[in-house]
């Protein structure tokens, strides 16, 4: 979709705003077409975000360490893995190191619902931005580097 030069989603560009609606507007579509895709996984964004986050640890994570890393408070991070261990996607375990502390492990079962949540992003990412050219995709992703280089 090409745009005329100096304008924002066909408006007239005024200011940085414009640039930031658009782009929490994209950013809802994506969530939206990423949590229609959890339907018929059973999975809440909220349930997804933890089980990615367990699953992308290399060692197994203390809930603490998971609701830090998800910016929530502990007792909300046990409401979400009450309900992802109940699938039994993710188990409990104690710390050997620290008997009051409890470790989040993916099970086998959980591994395998990761992989069809990376199918989902994948593709609510592919529909979002199949307008765009390859080439296109590597300026936006360019541009979006120099706003977030981490």
């Amino acid at each position: 979709m090409s745009l005329a030069p100096g304008t924002v989603a066909g408006m007239p560009y005024e200011n940085p705003a414009q640039l930031a609606d658009l782009l929490q507007g994209l950013t809802r579509r994506l969530r939206r077409a990423q949590a229609q895709r959890l339907v018929p996984l059973g999975l809440t964004p909220g349930q997804e975000r933890a089980l990615r986050v367990v699953a992308r640890s290399t060692e197994p994570l203390r809930m603490t360490e998971l609701a830090d890393r998800l910016g929530i408070v502990p007792r909300s991070v046990t409401t979400v893995i009450d309900a992802l261990e109940e699938a039994g996607l993710v188990s409990r375990e104690p710390d050997p190191r620290n008997r009051r502390a409890i470790l989040l492990q993916l099970t086998a079962r959980g591994a395998g619902v990761r992989d069809e949540l990376r199918d989902a992003r994948r593709q609510a990412a592919d529909e979002l931005f199949a307008p765009l050219s390859e080439q296109d995709r590597k300026s936006l992703a360019h541009l979006l580097e120099q706003l977030d280089p981490h």
